[in-house]
Formats: structure tokens, C-alpha cells, sequence
């Protein structure tokens, strides 16, 4: 116990002492163990940089970066035909595996549970879990390949992400091919006083490292040497909230491998300067990302010669990553910066009494994936269409919500709709006027519902084309 005071009062928690001073038994036990497990220093020197100093800009004299643009022309349709067999031939190589960042909850959707859970399916009801569950099968039918699916989830949501994986048998994946783990936690502290905050006496508020905690995360629970072990070289990592997510895309990884990247990302052309997403950069000759709260005006709002927005490239965090460079970005206790995030953390005040703050009054420690492009010996940028891979569900309602992401993936099952033959009924603005959905198993992409999809198939209401149901099985709602 004296060593435990000791450190606490070295790094400036001795409130912390008091707390432990009224407690007792299993409580004060419960306690000790957090704080036993705290790297106080590294907490000590967070407040130091992040709370009691003034914090510049992580990036300045930013310059737009090079990007693999959308192909538009016969030599760049060539250069994508290129990349894509490169990147096949990774697929059945059995060396790419598929990195899910699921550590969300719903609540800013009006969902109680874990945001991979939300039933967005506009036709079959369906969950993000089950969507992109479906893609892995598919992948792995099309490449004859095991791309083993790991799924990162958060303290907060792992339970539940366990028994829903567990009681929907494993969205028909065998469950050894499947792996959850959970990333770490990192205490909040008072915005003023960087002191760590209780969210109960035996307990403190701790929440989620940000998804740069995926890091970690992968050397903590063995996964960096289980890929090691199975000859994966890459991973593919992406967002559970991204129904159009084009899962460990061929053409992309083949960038990737092409170029000897160490990390890449797949960008989008920002809506506006004020769009919240991260936008890809060069500072001083490195690829950087910059997260939209950071980014000065001037940079937000800069246009080139055409009236264009100069920083464009808007992240959708997804990346190719090399097993080599995970591995040494966790080689050391420093691993990837942490950074702050001012929000409202409910807490015990000194007599014990629970506070709910109507403003934000707390620091949460995050790290972020993209903190390692800096890192990277090669990197790659490559450009792909907003609404054929990007329509996230982030809010309740208005923008990047269940409804366009509805709207999204309608519209571009209706282009493969078109592409294959099929007359599909639109409206005068050319949007479908049925909803549409195309189970991954029944056709991951365009040219392959083309060679499936039935002469003279007609659409007649909502469609579900099915996997289960066989080549043109289609589903409606009851």
C-alpha cells in the first residue's frame, strides 16, 4: 500500500489516497486493483502535455498530398486492372486479414446496444454485424481464402458483441475463423486539474484509448503473433458504421503492395470545408492526417486555381496496414501519441457525492489509427467514389444517418440494377422508388450480379436479392 501512495502522490492523484481512505473490504480491494493497473507516470505526463499545457497544432505547413485518383481514363483504368490483380493475389494468398474497429455504442442513434448491432436494412432488416459478416463469406468464397475476420470492441460493448455473435451463430462463419478482443481503457481526468475522476468509490471513470488502441490492443491478446503464425502480411481495418464499406478491395490493396506501403488509406472528396472528417496531408515531406477539429480555417477553406477545395481528400478510415508496421509501433511502451478529448464525464465529487455536468469537464485520453502514417516507410492515398463506398451512420437523422445510408445503398444497387439490364423504377430526381438490398453472398459487386441475376428479371417492390434463396431468389417484406 505504501508503494501505491507513494506513486500517487509522485504523480499528483493524492486525492486518490483519501478515496481509498473510505473504503473498506472488497470495495477498497476493487479500488487498489485499478489503480495497481494505472500507468501512473504515463497518466502524469499526459496531464503535463495535454491538460496543463498549451497544445499546438500536431501538423503545420501542410501541403496537399499525392492521391491514386478515381480512374478516368484508358490508362488509368489499366493502371486499377493492374492493381487489382495484384491485390487478388493477395486475397488468395491467404495473406490479408480483415480488421473490424465495433467498440460504438448506439446511443447517439437511439439504440441501446453495440452500433454493429443497429438493424439498417432497408429491406431484410438486417445489422451492420450481419452485413459485413456477409462480405467476409463472400470474399472468402470468391478468393478460395480464410481472410480471418478479428473484431476489436470496446469494455463497454464487448459482452454484448460476444452473445450476439454467439446467438446469431456467427452471421454463418465458422467461429473459428472469428476473433473479438477488446481494446484498453485510459482514465478521464478534470479538464482543470488533471486529477483522475471516480465514477463511483471503487471505481474509476475510465473510457475507451481511442481506435489507435487497436495497436496495442492486437500485441496484448496475441493477435500480431497469430497473424505472424498464419503468413498474414496486411490487414485491411475498417468502421463497423460503413454499410458501403468495400471490404479488403482488391484494387486497394494492390496499391498498397505495389507501392511497398506500409499503411494506406482510401480517401473520398470532402462535401464542404466544414464536413467533419479527417483530411489526408503532406507536412515537411511526410503523410500526415489531420483531424477536422484540428485543421486551421485557412487550410479548411483553401481553394486551388479551379475553384476546388485544395485539402479534399477526406478520410474514411480505412487502411492497409503491414503486420511490420504494427509490430514496431508496439515494440515499445510509447507506441502511437495519445490526445484530448474535452467531453462531460459524469463523477464523485471530494465528499463522494455523484455530479452530472451540464457542460464538458473532463479530458479522455485517444489515440488514433491514422498516428502511424508518420511512421510508415511508404504510404499510399488512393481515391474512391463517395457514394459507391462511404455513406457512414453516425447520427440519428439529416446526414450520415440510417436514412442516406439507405438512400446510398440504394442507389448504387440500382447502378448494378442498370448495369446488369434491369429496369429499375426511379423517380424524377433518378433515385429508386423501391428500396433495394443485394446480399454480399448473392453478388459482391456489379460484374458479378451481372453473370448471376436471371434473363428478363423484373422488379415489381422491394427486392432483397438472397444468397439463401438460390441464383434470382429474392425476398419482400411482410
Amino acid at each position: 500500500m505504501d508503494s501505491l501512495e507513494a506513486r500517487l502522490r509522485d504523480t499528483g492523484q493524492e486525492h486518490l489516497i483519501d478515496a481509498l481512505a473510505r473504503l473498506d473490504g472488497p470495495a477498497r480491494t476493487r479500488l487498489e486493483a485499478q489503480l495497481n493497473a494505472l500507468d501512473l507516470p504515463q497518466v502524469h505526463r499526459l496531464v503535463q502535455q495535454l491538460v496543463h499545457a498549451e497544445n499546438a497544432l500536431p501538423y503545420a505547413d501542410l501541403e496537399p498530398p499525392d492521391v491514386i485518383n478515381v480512374p478516368a481514363s484508358t490508362a488509368e483504368l489499366a493502371r486499377d486492372r493492374q492493381a487489382r490483380a495484384v491485390g487478388e493475389d493477395l486475397l488468395a494468398d491467404d495473406r490479408v486479414a480483415a480488421v473490424l474497429v465495433a467498440g460504438g455504442q448506439g446511443t447517439r442513434l437511439g439504440f441501446d446496444g453495440p452500433k454493429g448491432a443497429l438493424p439498417f436494412g432497408a429491406v431484410s432488416g438486417r445489422t451492420l454485424f450481419t452485413h459485413h459478416a456477409a462480405k467476409i463469406d463472400a470474399i472468402r468464397t470468391r478468393y478460395g481464402c480464410g481472410v480471418p475476420w478479428y473484431v476489436m470492441t470496446s469494455p463497454q460493448n464487448d459482452e454484448a458483441t460476444r452473445a450476439i455473435f454467439a446467438a446469431d451463430d456467427w452471421f454463418g462463419l465458422d467461429p473459428e475463423s472469428v476473433r473479438i478482443f477488446v481494446q484498453g481503457t485510459m482514465p478521464a481526468v478534470d479538464r482543470v486539474t488533471g486529477r483522475i475522476l471516480l465514477e463511483a468509490p471503487d471505481h474509476i471513470a475510465l473510457s475507451p484509448d481511442g481506435h489507435g488502441g487497436l495497436f496495442p490492443a492486437l500485441r496484448r491478446h496475441g493477435v500480431l503473433d497469430e497473424m505472424r503464425e498464419r503468413g498474414i502480411t496486411t490487414m485491411f481495418t475498417f468502421q463497423v458504421d460503413n454499410p458501403l464499406a468495400r471490404v479488403a478491395r482488391p484494387e486497394f490493396l494492390g496499391h498498397h503492395a505495389g507501392a511497398h506501403a506500409e499503411m494506406s488509406s482510401i480517401v473520398v472528396r470532402k462535401r464542404d470545408p466544414t464536413e467533419p472528417v479527417g483530411i489526408v496531408a503532406r507536412s515537411r515531406g511526410t503523410t500526415v492526417l489531420v483531424e477536422y477539429s484540428d485543421l486551421p480555417d485557412e487550410f479548411a477553406q483553401a481553394r486551388d486555381t479551379s475553384g476546388d477545395l485544395r485539402f479534399w481528400a477526406g478520410s474514411i478510415a480505412e487502411h492497409a496496414i503491414e503486420l511490420s508496421l504494427a509490430e514496431r509501433v508496439t515494440e515499445d511502451r510509447a507506441g502511437l501519441p495519445f490526445r484530448k478529448a474535452v467531453k462531460r464525464v459524469p463523477y464523485l465529487d471530494d465528499r463522494g457525492v455523484p455530479v452530472t455536468p451540464e457542460t464538458p469537464n473532463a479530458v479522455k485520453f485517444e489515440s488514433f489509427i491514422f498516428d502511424a502514417l508518420p511512421l510508415a516507410r511508404n504510404v499510399v492515398s488512393v481515391e474512391v467514389v463517395r457514394g459507391e463506398e462511404f455513406s457512414p451512420i453516425k447520427n440519428a437523422n439529416g446526414n450520415d444517418s440510417p436514412a442516406t445510408a439507405r438512400r446510398d445503398l440504394n442507389r448504387e444497387y440500382g447502378r448494378w440494377l442498370d448495369a446488369a439490364g434491369v429496369t429499375v423504377p426511379r423517380d424524377a430526381a433518378g433515385d429508386p422508388t423501391v428500396d433495394i438490398e443485394i446480399d454480399p453472398r448473392y453478388a459482391l459487386d456489379a460484374d458479378q450480379l451481372a453473370e448471376r441475376i436471371p434473363p428478363g428479371f423484373l422488379i415489381d417492390g422491394p427486392l432483397f436479392l438472397d444468397a439463401a434463396r438460390g441464383n434470382g431468389g429474392r425476398t419482400a417484406p411482410t
